[in-house]
């Protein structure tokens, strides 16, 4: 079968570059499944999971935001940031949810709401990509 090869790039260096069969993720538009031969676009990333399904294995990486572009042969995703399931922390990520759930919640009028739903987003997409995998 067909394949693209796949790189996934954050402002710390490349994550991941290989092949696979599909790529499925969250633009901010909706969501995307890519195949060989995909109309080339560019699109913004919402904060998500990225599904990169090979001809053996399924692997999963929870991306923070940033663009996929896409070209017939190849995907590239460049995020914010961008973890495999072996990369995430789980005790951080609990503590950044719980934290991120306090600030949200607090009356405070120096509390920058947007931030902390992003944050809280995040971590959530973080644990998710766990309970997945």
């Amino acid at each position: 079968m067909n394949t693209l090869t796949v790189s996934v790039v954050t402002p710390d260096g490349p994550v991941l570059e290989d092949s696979f069969e599909m790529v499925s993720c969250k633009a901010e538009s909706g969501e995307l499944g890519i195949m060989p031969g995909h109309i080339p676009l560019v699109a913004p990333l919402a904060i998500s999971a990225v599904r990169l399904k090979g001809s053996k294995s399924t692997e999963m990486i929870a991306v923070s935001g940033g663009f996929v572009e896409v070209r017939p042969d190849k995907v590239t995703i460049l995020a914010q940031s961008a973890e495999t399931p072996t990369d995430i922390d789980v005790e951080r990520a609990r503590k950044a949810k719980e934290r991120a759930e306090r600030r949200k919640n607090s009356k405070q009028d120096d509390v920058d709401l947007v931030r902390a739903e992003l944050a809280l987003k995040r971590a959530l997409n973080r644990l998710d990509l766990l309970e997945k995998s």
